[in-house]
Protein backbone atom coordinates (compact mmCIF):
# COMPACT_ATOMS: atom_id res chain seq x y z
CA UNK A 1 0.00 0.00 0.00
CA UNK A 2 2.60 2.43 0.68
CA UNK A 3 4.71 1.63 -2.07
CA UNK A 4 1.72 2.18 -4.22
CA UNK A 5 0.82 5.82 -2.42
CA UNK A 6 4.68 6.76 -3.08
CA UNK A 7 4.49 5.55 -6.70
CA UNK A 8 1.36 7.71 -7.37
CA UNK A 9 3.48 10.51 -5.47
CA UNK A 10 6.19 10.54 -7.59
CA UNK A 11 3.79 10.08 -10.91
CA UNK A 12 1.93 13.25 -9.39
CA UNK A 13 5.02 15.22 -9.28
CA UNK A 14 6.38 14.53 -12.50
CA UNK A 15 3.18 15.88 -13.93
CA UNK A 16 3.71 19.26 -11.53
CA UNK A 17 7.21 19.63 -13.14
CA UNK A 18 6.06 19.01 -16.31
CA UNK A 19 3.58 21.70 -16.35
CA UNK A 20 5.35 24.17 -14.37
CA UNK A 21 5.89 26.75 -16.88
CA UNK A 22 2.37 26.45 -17.40
CA UNK A 23 1.52 26.94 -13.85
CA UNK A 24 3.67 29.69 -13.56
CA UNK A 25 2.13 31.28 -16.23
CA UNK A 26 -1.22 30.57 -14.49
CA UNK A 27 -0.30 32.52 -11.38
CA UNK A 28 1.46 35.34 -12.88
CA UNK A 29 -1.92 36.23 -14.60
CA UNK A 30 -3.96 35.53 -11.18
CA UNK A 31 -1.53 37.87 -9.76
CA UNK A 32 -2.15 40.62 -12.45
CA UNK A 33 -5.53 40.66 -11.91
CA UNK A 34 -5.67 40.52 -7.56
CA UNK A 35 -2.97 43.08 -7.82
CA UNK A 36 -4.84 45.63 -10.24
CA UNK A 37 -8.36 44.64 -8.43
CA UNK A 38 -7.07 44.90 -4.78
CA UNK A 39 -5.70 48.01 -3.55
CA UNK A 40 -4.47 46.11 -0.47
CA UNK A 41 -2.38 44.00 -2.62
CA UNK A 42 1.19 46.29 -2.21
CA UNK A 43 1.30 44.76 1.18
CA UNK A 44 2.27 41.25 -0.42
CA UNK A 45 5.88 42.06 -0.42
CA UNK A 46 6.84 41.42 2.76
CA UNK A 47 6.49 37.66 1.95
CA UNK A 48 8.96 38.04 -1.16
CA UNK A 49 12.49 37.06 0.83
CA UNK A 50 10.77 34.20 3.27
CA UNK A 51 9.40 32.68 0.16
CA UNK A 52 12.24 33.30 -1.62
CA UNK A 53 14.22 31.76 0.90
CA UNK A 54 11.80 28.63 1.14
CA UNK A 55 12.45 28.05 -2.11
CA UNK A 56 16.51 28.29 -2.09
CA UNK A 57 16.26 25.69 0.48
CA UNK A 58 13.58 23.14 -2.10
CA UNK A 59 16.12 23.80 -4.90
CA UNK A 60 19.66 23.45 -3.12
CA UNK A 61 18.41 20.11 -1.16
CA UNK A 62 18.01 18.22 -4.65
CA UNK A 63 21.96 18.44 -5.02
CA UNK A 64 23.60 15.70 -4.01
CA UNK A 65 26.62 17.83 -2.26
CA UNK A 66 28.05 15.01 -0.10
CA UNK A 67 28.75 12.81 -3.14
CA UNK A 68 31.72 13.10 -5.38
CA UNK A 69 30.77 14.79 -8.59
CA UNK A 70 33.54 15.72 -11.47
CA UNK A 71 31.18 18.48 -12.65
CA UNK A 72 31.80 20.52 -9.58
CA UNK A 73 35.10 20.18 -10.25
CA UNK A 74 35.05 21.83 -14.28
CA UNK A 75 36.47 24.68 -14.28
CA UNK A 76 35.87 25.23 -18.49
CA UNK A 77 32.33 26.01 -17.21
CA UNK A 78 33.44 28.33 -13.95
CA UNK A 79 35.65 29.65 -16.82
CA UNK A 80 32.65 29.96 -19.63
CA UNK A 81 29.92 31.71 -17.17
CA UNK A 82 31.95 34.22 -15.56
CA UNK A 83 33.21 35.31 -18.51
CA UNK A 84 29.90 35.25 -19.93
CA UNK A 85 28.02 36.79 -16.84
CA UNK A 86 30.80 39.36 -15.58
CA UNK A 87 32.20 40.58 -18.77
CA UNK A 88 29.94 39.77 -21.84
CA UNK A 89 26.71 40.98 -20.06
CA UNK A 90 28.06 44.21 -18.63
CA UNK A 91 29.21 45.25 -22.41
CA UNK A 92 25.97 43.79 -23.79
CA UNK A 93 23.43 45.85 -21.44
CA UNK A 94 26.00 49.60 -21.60
CA UNK A 95 25.48 49.18 -25.27
CA UNK A 96 21.48 48.79 -24.87
CA UNK A 97 21.17 51.20 -22.55
CA UNK A 98 22.88 54.19 -24.49
CA UNK A 99 21.01 53.64 -27.12
CA UNK A 100 17.54 52.97 -26.05
CA UNK A 101 17.60 55.13 -22.58
CA UNK A 102 17.91 58.60 -21.31
CA UNK A 103 16.36 58.78 -18.25
CA UNK A 104 18.30 57.60 -14.84
CA UNK A 105 15.51 55.96 -12.93
CA UNK A 106 15.43 53.41 -15.51
CA UNK A 107 18.77 53.34 -16.55
CA UNK A 108 19.48 52.24 -12.64
CA UNK A 109 16.91 50.14 -12.50
CA UNK A 110 17.67 48.35 -15.83
CA UNK A 111 21.31 48.14 -14.52
CA UNK A 112 20.15 46.60 -11.23
CA UNK A 113 18.44 43.91 -12.72
CA UNK A 114 20.27 42.91 -15.92
CA UNK A 115 24.18 43.05 -14.08
CA UNK A 116 23.15 40.38 -11.64
CA UNK A 117 22.61 36.81 -12.84
CA UNK A 118 19.70 34.40 -11.53
CA UNK A 119 20.66 32.18 -8.49
CA UNK A 120 17.45 30.71 -7.83
CA UNK A 121 14.44 29.86 -10.39
CA UNK A 122 17.10 29.58 -13.09
CA UNK A 123 18.02 26.41 -12.23
CA UNK A 124 14.67 25.63 -12.65
CA UNK A 125 14.40 26.81 -16.58
CA UNK A 126 17.66 25.27 -17.15
CA UNK A 127 16.39 21.29 -15.96
CA UNK A 128 13.48 22.36 -18.30
CA UNK A 129 15.58 23.42 -21.07
CA UNK A 130 17.64 20.41 -21.11
CA UNK A 131 20.83 21.72 -18.92
CA UNK A 132 23.21 20.82 -16.72
CA UNK A 133 21.19 22.07 -13.37
CA UNK A 134 23.52 20.35 -11.03
CA UNK A 135 26.70 21.88 -11.60
CA UNK A 136 24.96 25.39 -12.63
CA UNK A 137 23.29 25.07 -8.81
CA UNK A 138 26.59 24.18 -7.59
CA UNK A 139 28.52 27.65 -8.88
CA UNK A 140 25.20 29.86 -7.58
CA UNK A 141 27.10 31.18 -4.37
CA UNK A 142 29.87 31.82 -6.02
CA UNK A 143 27.33 34.39 -8.72
CA UNK A 144 25.93 35.45 -5.47
CA UNK A 145 29.28 37.07 -4.21
CA UNK A 146 30.68 38.26 -6.85
CA UNK A 147 28.01 40.14 -8.10
CA UNK A 148 27.70 41.89 -4.83
CA UNK A 149 31.47 42.69 -4.97
CA UNK A 150 31.47 43.61 -9.02
CA UNK A 151 27.80 45.21 -8.80
CA UNK A 152 28.89 48.69 -7.35
CA UNK A 153 31.78 48.79 -9.22
CA UNK A 154 29.32 48.46 -12.45
CA UNK A 155 27.23 51.19 -11.61
CA UNK A 156 29.86 53.40 -10.54
CA UNK A 157 31.34 52.96 -14.22
CA UNK A 158 27.84 52.89 -16.21
CA UNK A 159 25.86 55.68 -13.40
CA UNK A 160 29.11 57.88 -11.84
CA UNK A 161 29.52 59.21 -8.17
CA UNK A 162 25.61 59.33 -7.84
CA UNK A 163 25.03 55.77 -7.92
CA UNK A 164 27.28 55.00 -5.27
CA UNK A 165 26.32 57.44 -3.16
CA UNK A 166 22.26 55.87 -3.24
CA UNK A 167 22.94 52.11 -3.45
CA UNK A 168 23.31 50.45 -0.08
CA UNK A 169 25.10 47.11 0.10
CA UNK A 170 23.48 46.13 2.91
CA UNK A 171 20.46 44.72 1.22
CA UNK A 172 23.04 42.35 -0.76
CA UNK A 173 24.41 41.03 2.66
CA UNK A 174 21.33 40.27 3.95
CA UNK A 175 20.44 38.43 0.84
CA UNK A 176 23.29 36.32 1.18
CA UNK A 177 23.25 35.42 4.27
CA UNK A 178 19.42 34.76 3.98
CA UNK A 179 18.71 33.55 0.54
CA UNK A 180 22.04 31.26 -0.18
CA UNK A 181 24.09 30.80 3.17
CA UNK A 182 21.25 29.87 5.68
CA UNK A 183 19.09 27.61 2.89
CA UNK A 184 22.37 26.00 1.80
CA UNK A 185 23.41 25.22 5.45
CA UNK A 186 19.91 23.65 6.72
CA UNK A 187 19.98 21.85 2.89
CA UNK A 188 23.63 20.11 3.67
CA UNK A 189 21.89 19.63 7.22
CA UNK A 190 18.77 17.64 5.64
CA UNK A 191 21.36 15.36 3.42
CA UNK A 192 23.04 14.57 6.86
CA UNK A 193 20.09 13.92 8.52
CA UNK A 194 18.55 11.58 5.83
CA UNK A 195 21.69 9.27 6.57
CA UNK A 196 21.19 8.82 9.79
CA UNK A 197 17.18 8.82 10.98
CA UNK A 198 14.40 7.41 9.74
CA UNK A 199 12.76 11.42 10.37
CA UNK A 200 15.49 13.37 8.09
CA UNK A 201 14.84 10.63 5.66
CA UNK A 202 10.82 11.10 5.10
CA UNK A 203 11.94 15.14 5.34
CA UNK A 204 14.62 14.88 2.43
CA UNK A 205 11.51 12.77 0.28
CA UNK A 206 9.44 15.28 0.83
CA UNK A 207 11.64 18.27 -0.04
CA UNK A 208 11.12 17.50 -4.44
CA UNK A 209 7.71 19.32 -3.69
CA UNK A 210 9.43 22.85 -2.34
CA UNK A 211 10.19 24.16 -5.63
CA UNK A 212 7.00 24.36 -7.84
CA UNK A 213 4.72 26.09 -5.16
CA UNK A 214 7.18 28.42 -3.97
CA UNK A 215 8.53 29.53 -7.19
CA UNK A 216 4.55 29.99 -8.03
CA UNK A 217 4.19 31.72 -4.59
CA UNK A 218 7.16 33.83 -5.41
CA UNK A 219 6.04 35.32 -8.67
CA UNK A 220 2.66 35.98 -7.35
CA UNK A 221 3.43 37.95 -4.50
CA UNK A 222 6.04 39.71 -6.74
CA UNK A 223 3.84 40.43 -9.24
CA UNK A 224 0.62 40.88 -7.23
CA UNK A 225 2.52 43.36 -4.95
CA UNK A 226 3.66 45.53 -7.75
CA UNK A 227 1.71 45.54 -10.54
CA UNK A 228 -0.05 48.85 -10.06
CA UNK A 229 2.93 50.81 -10.36
CA UNK A 230 3.65 48.97 -13.32
CA UNK A 231 0.39 49.99 -14.71
CA UNK A 232 0.60 53.45 -13.50
CA UNK A 233 3.87 53.73 -14.94
CA UNK A 234 3.35 51.99 -18.50
CA UNK A 235 3.93 54.85 -20.80
CA UNK A 236 6.92 55.62 -18.99
CA UNK A 237 8.49 52.70 -19.32
CA UNK A 238 7.80 51.29 -23.07
CA UNK A 239 11.21 52.56 -23.17
CA UNK A 240 12.92 49.44 -21.29
CA UNK A 241 10.84 47.13 -22.78
CA UNK A 242 13.23 46.88 -26.33
CA UNK A 243 16.25 46.57 -23.67
CA UNK A 244 14.90 43.78 -22.01
CA UNK A 245 13.65 41.96 -25.13
CA UNK A 246 16.78 42.41 -27.36
CA UNK A 247 18.63 41.02 -24.39
CA UNK A 248 17.41 37.89 -24.34
CA UNK A 249 17.83 37.57 -28.26
CA UNK A 250 21.60 38.49 -28.01
CA UNK A 251 22.47 36.25 -25.40
CA UNK A 252 21.64 32.70 -26.73
CA UNK A 253 24.34 33.82 -29.87
CA UNK A 254 26.68 34.70 -27.38
CA UNK A 255 26.47 31.41 -25.03
CA UNK A 256 27.04 29.44 -28.30
CA UNK A 257 30.13 31.33 -28.99
CA UNK A 258 31.36 31.01 -25.34
CA UNK A 259 30.31 27.45 -25.34
CA UNK A 260 32.62 26.51 -28.65
CA UNK A 261 35.68 28.43 -27.30
CA UNK A 262 35.88 26.38 -24.30
CA UNK A 263 34.93 23.07 -26.04
CA UNK A 264 31.63 22.66 -23.45
CA UNK A 265 29.28 19.91 -23.67
CA UNK A 266 25.82 20.23 -24.98
CA UNK A 267 24.61 20.29 -21.29
CA UNK A 268 26.93 22.85 -19.84
CA UNK A 269 26.20 25.37 -23.18
CA UNK A 270 22.26 25.01 -22.43
CA UNK A 271 23.28 25.66 -19.02
CA UNK A 272 25.78 29.15 -19.82
CA UNK A 273 22.53 29.90 -21.78
CA UNK A 274 19.67 29.79 -19.10
CA UNK A 275 22.34 31.84 -16.85
CA UNK A 276 23.34 34.70 -19.02
CA UNK A 277 19.94 35.09 -19.90
CA UNK A 278 17.90 34.87 -16.41
CA UNK A 279 18.59 37.72 -14.23
CA UNK A 280 18.50 38.32 -10.48
CA UNK A 281 15.14 40.37 -10.07
CA UNK A 282 13.92 38.75 -7.20
CA UNK A 283 17.01 39.08 -5.02
CA UNK A 284 17.77 42.83 -6.38
CA UNK A 285 14.25 43.92 -5.77
CA UNK A 286 14.56 44.60 -1.62
CA UNK A 287 17.66 46.28 -3.13
CA UNK A 288 15.59 48.76 -4.73
CA UNK A 289 13.01 49.37 -2.12
CA UNK A 290 16.03 50.77 0.23
CA UNK A 291 16.12 54.06 -2.42
CA UNK A 292 14.95 57.17 -1.63
CA UNK A 293 11.31 57.58 -3.20
CA UNK A 294 10.63 58.48 -5.27
CA UNK A 295 13.09 56.58 -6.93
CA UNK A 296 13.00 53.48 -5.18
CA UNK A 297 9.18 53.00 -6.96
CA UNK A 298 10.34 53.92 -10.20
CA UNK A 299 13.30 51.25 -10.19
CA UNK A 300 11.23 48.64 -8.47
CA UNK A 301 8.69 48.89 -11.14
CA UNK A 302 11.80 48.60 -13.87
CA UNK A 303 12.79 45.35 -12.20
CA UNK A 304 9.22 43.67 -12.00
CA UNK A 305 8.38 44.57 -15.94
CA UNK A 306 11.66 42.31 -16.48
CA UNK A 307 10.44 39.49 -14.36
CA UNK A 308 7.42 39.98 -16.38
CA UNK A 309 9.03 40.00 -19.65
CA UNK A 310 11.71 37.31 -18.99
CA UNK A 311 9.28 34.82 -18.04
CA UNK A 312 7.82 34.74 -21.51
CA UNK A 313 11.41 34.92 -22.69
CA UNK A 314 11.99 31.86 -20.85
CA UNK A 315 9.12 29.85 -22.02
CA UNK A 316 10.52 30.07 -25.42
CA UNK A 317 14.21 29.56 -24.38
CA UNK A 318 12.66 26.50 -22.89
CA UNK A 319 11.07 25.30 -26.35
CA UNK A 320 14.42 26.91 -28.35
CA UNK A 321 17.64 26.45 -26.28
CA UNK A 322 17.74 22.86 -26.68
CA UNK A 323 17.29 22.81 -30.34
CA UNK A 324 20.01 25.75 -30.51
CA UNK A 325 22.58 23.75 -29.49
Amino acid sequence: MIEKESKFGIQVLEKVEAHQVSIYIIFLMLAVIFGLLNTEAVYLDIFISPLLGVLMYGMFVQIPFLKSNGSATNMRFVVALLLGNFVAVPLIVWVLVIIFLQDSSLMLGVYLVLLTPCIDYVIVFTKMGKGNESILLKVTPILLILQMILLPIYLFVFLGEKAMSIVRMGPFLDAFLFLIFIPLLLAIMTQLCSKKSSLGNRIMKMTPWIPVPFMSFVLFVVVASQIREVYSDLGTLIDVIPVYILFLLIIPWVSKSLGKLFKLDIASRRAITFSMGTRNSLVVLPLAFTLPEPLSTQVAVVIILQTITELFGEVLYIKLVPKWF
